[in-house]
């Protein structure tokens, strides 16, 4: 099973290599995979290293809101 995390795209560097914040963990991401017009402030799906889809921020935060109820859920 594969699992991709919502996040917001905090910089960009020449090479379309991104930092993106999910939920206070910034992680690196190439944008290869998404539209050129893909900037800073964006929120994508993210998965393996990859921005894999571009996503509004309401749905993002949606899909946070339910990240944080699972892991809350599970035993320690």
């Amino acid at each position: 099973m594969c699992l991709g995390f919502p996040g917001k795209i905090i910089s960009i560097d020449e090479n379309r290599l991104a930092v993106i914040d999910i939920s206070g963990t910034q992680r690196e991401a190439r944008l290869d995979l998404v539209d050129d017009d893909t900037t800073i402030g964006d929120y994508v799906i993210c998965h393996a290293g990859y921005a894999i889809h571009k996503i509004d921020e309401e749905l993002a935060m949606e899909m946070l809101e339910c990240l944080k109820a699972v892991i809350e859920t599970e035993p320690q």
